[in-house]
């Protein structure tokens, strides 16, 4: 993560401070993610039965692109350089606007909404995120995440 002191993150409050770089959503991610949670639904893990819905194949959980997020923020999410601990603390909100096919990459735009001292040494950090789709004119989803930075 991109390391900047408190008074340059606080100055970019409002702006966009990043795009992630491209995540390649494929089939073998797919699957790996319907196993792990258990949400083998044909439209996900069945290319045969999901070529015959509206999507022409198989999709991406929702959920499998919301939790690309943590590595879409990696190299975007500013931090500073006395940061002790990050935890993820949570969603304002969350819409999943468009499906991402087996094949598509995805990456995440990122503004950062809001910071605030919660106690002396944590701060919470609110980022607006859109997952864009390559080549397609709908986002994947939108978010207000929330994090907490212990320094």
């Amino acid at each position: 993560m991109p390391v900047a002191s408190f008074e340059e993150i606080e100055a970019r409050i409002g702006g966009e401070i990043g795009v992630s770089d491209w995540i390649l959503v494929d089939q073998a991610a797919i699957d790996m993610f319907a196993d792990v949670t258990g949400d083998h639904q044909f439209i996900h893990v069945d290319p045969a039965a999901a070529a015959q819905t509206p999507f022409g194949g198989t999709v991406a959980h929702g959920f499998l692109t919301l939790s690309l997020l943590s590595q879409m923020a990696a190299g975007v999410m500013l931090i500073p350089p006395t940061i002790r601990m990050a935890v993820n603390y949570g969603f304002e909100k969350v819409r999943f606007i468009a499906p991402v096919r087996s094949g598509k990459r995805v990456r995440g735009r990122f503004t950062l909404l809001s910071v605030e001292e919660k106690r002396p040494g944590q701060w919470q950090f609110l980022h607006r995120v859109i997952v864009e789709i390559e080549g397609e004119d709908k986002p994947a989803l939108t978010a207000e995440w929330i994090g907490m930075i212990f320094v």
